[in-house]
C-alpha cells in the first residue's frame, strides 16, 4: 500500500479483492477490502467494506464490517455513464456516527469523480459540512 496510488487496470479485474488505506481528518487510518463484483464493457460494480475498526479520539465508532458500500456504473449509450451507490453502517456502529450527510455525499461524489477522470481539486466539495 506504501507509496501506491492508484491500481491498473489489470489489478481492477472481475471478481479481484483489493485492499487500500485511506486517511481521513477525523478517524486517521483505515484498511479497506474493495470486491469487482462485476467489470464488462456496460457495467460495472464495486463492493467495499472496513477491515479494521475506525476510531474517532480512541472510541471505536466502526467495527470490522459495519461500514459497506457497493458502487454501481451502468452505460447508457456511448460515452454516458449512470452512477449510483448504497452505503450502510452495521447495527453495532456507535450512535455518533449518525447524522454527516455531507460526508457520505462527498465521499460519493470523490469516487464518481475519480472513476470518470475529474481531477479532485478542480470543483469544490458536493456538500458543505
Amino acid at each position: 500500500m506504501a507509496g501506491k496510488t492508484d491500481f491498473t487496470t489489470e489489478e481492477m479485474k472481475e471478481g479481484s479483492v483489493l485492499y487500500f488505506e485511506q486517511d481521513n481528518n477525523l478517524s486517521g487510518k483505515a484498511t479497506y477490502r474493495m470486491q469487482i463484483v462485476k467489470a464488462s464493457d456496460d457495467h460495472i460494480a464495486i463492493k467495499i467494506d472496513n477491515v479494521g475498526s475506525i476510531r474517532y479520539l480512541l472510541v471505536p465508532m466502526l467495527h470490522a464490517g459495519d461500514l459497506q458500500s457497493v458502487y454501481f456504473l451502468d452505460r447508457e449509450s456511448g460515452d454516458t455513464w449512470r452512477y449510483y451507490s448504497i452505503v450502510r453502517t452495521g447495527k453495532n456502529a456507535n450512535r455518533l456516527i449518525g447524522g454527516n450527510d455531507s460526508s457520505a455525499i462527498n465521499r460519493a461524489v470523490a469516487v464518481y469523480r475519480h472513476l470518470v477522470g475529474i481531477p479532485d481539486n478542480t470543483e469544490p466539495p458536493a456538500a458543505r459540512q
